[in-house]
């Protein structure tokens, strides 16, 4: 049985893939959230912010001194949605 858009919780303002960030919601992560950046679906997303209109993206494979990917924050309109919605 597939979901309907009732069904589904609301994006909040802002998420993160990464289990320490306080916006890390693993619930939602599951259900296939997908990021348009500037009107481009983006699938390297790291963390994004709908009302300061940012998103942080993966570069590379690099790693910073903790082990975590280096991240690089952009500026522009960000759209959340569940990819299964298309």
């Amino acid at each position: 049985m597939s979901e309907t858009p009732a069904d589904r919780p609301a994006l909040p303002d802002r998420l993160s893939t990464d289990p320490d960030s306080p916006f890390h919601d693993a619930e939602i992560l599951a259900r296939n959230v997908g990021v348009r950046f500037k009107g481009e679906d983006k699938t390297n997303v790291d963390e994004y912010c709908v009302s300061e209109g940012w998103v942080k993206l993966a570069v590379g494979k690099t790693l910073d001194r903790r082990g975590k990917q280096l991240t690089i924050k952009l500026q522009g309109p960000v759209e959340p949605y569940f990819r299964d919605a298309d």
